[in-house]
């Protein structure tokens, strides 16, 4: 058994009190990691330029499409 089935396997007996203190010690943890990684995705050469040059070239193109929410951001900001 895995370390990660073992302890799935041990938070199934936990009651619902101790699950929601388990809860409550993981979910800053998730929001840190989250956090970091869209930090990362948001530096010159993240994943988010590529959507970021799309919406700005629609924007300067004024037509509607599937980034037509970010061109409106992008207009919000400009």
């Amino acid at each position: 058994m895995s370390r990660v089935e073992e302890i799935k396997a041990a938070i199934e007996q936990l009651s619902l009190e101790e699950r929601c203190e388990l809860a409550a010690l993981l979910n800053p943890i998730e929001d840190d990691d989250w956090d970091r990684q869209m930090k990362k995705d948001a530096e010159p050469g993240g994943k988010l330029d590529r959507l970021m040059e799309a919406a700005t070239k629609e924007y300067i193109q004024n037509r509607p499409s599937e980034f037509e929410g970010c061109a409106r951001i992008l207009e919000a900001v400009l």
